[in-house]
């Protein structure tokens, strides 16, 4: 299995059989190491509704004939707009020829058009990836839970964890989520985007480390093979 980080929260994993697009923000975000346009997939994995994991959704699915796999009501919104589309819901799984792919619980929101006319879009996810016989969670965007420890129950090879704060889990907290997942291997993800969410990755590196914990800091481009 192969990930490559394009920035904030979005990567693109490589399996035997296919290749994932998780939480595609690449059109406005200033750190995006990749245009939509040049991105190829044939599936697009959303954790929640928030422009900043799904403003690019639509247009690299069509433009890949991509299936947009998320929580019901994001899978349904994108498919009225033409996208092909699988809904599931937390605790959900299913098989797909590449592999399974579950929906764990988050906590957060979920929406687009959050001003004066939000478009409410279900309940907010993290995501497990299960293909060549590798696990993987992204987590994205959630506070911390206890019930992560049963996320990392069944052993992860990577888990993708939100340290930027303000937003989602900062550094103290995902180096608690950390110890309930014990994942072979993490990586910090939507941090440094904007003055919100900076956090110094290098040292969440090396605290984790003293936890006894493994962990990348990727920047936009980068690739690690699990």
């Amino acid at each position: 299995m192969k990930v490559t980080y394009y920035g904030h929260s979005c990567f693109l994993v490589e399996t035997a059989q296919a290749r994932l697009l998780i939480d595609p923000f690449l059109t406005d975000n200033p750190l995006a190491s990749v245009a939509a346009a040049d991105v190829k997939c044939d599936y697009v994995l959303l954790s929640h509704g928030h422009e900043d994991h799904t403003c690019d959704a639509l247009e690299i699915a069509k433009a890949n004939d991509a299936t947009i796999v998320a929580n019901y009501e994001i899978a349904e919104y994108f498919g009225a707009k033409g996208a092909k589309s699988h809904g599931m819901n937390p605790g959900g799984g299913h098989d797909f020829p590449f592999g399974r792919v579950k929906l764990t619980i988050a906590h957060h929101t979920s929406s687009l058009n959050a001003g004066l006319n939000p478009i409410y879009l279900g309940v907010p996810c993290g995501i497990i990836v299960e293909a060549d016989g590798k696990r993987l969670y992204h987590a994205g965007d959630t506070a911390l839970f206890l019930d992560m420890q049963l996320i990392g129950k069944g052993g992860l090879d990577l888990a993708l964890l939100p340290i930027g704060d303000n937003f989602t889990m900062g550094p103290a907290d995902a180096l608690d989520a950390l110890d309930l997942l014990r994942p072979r291997l993490a990586a910090p993800m939507h941090f440094n985007t904007w003055p919100p969410i900076a956090q110094d990755p290098q040292a969440f590196v090396a605290a984790a480390a003293e936890r006894g914990h493994i962990v990348k800091a990727l920047n936009p481009g980068d690739t690690l093979v699990v």
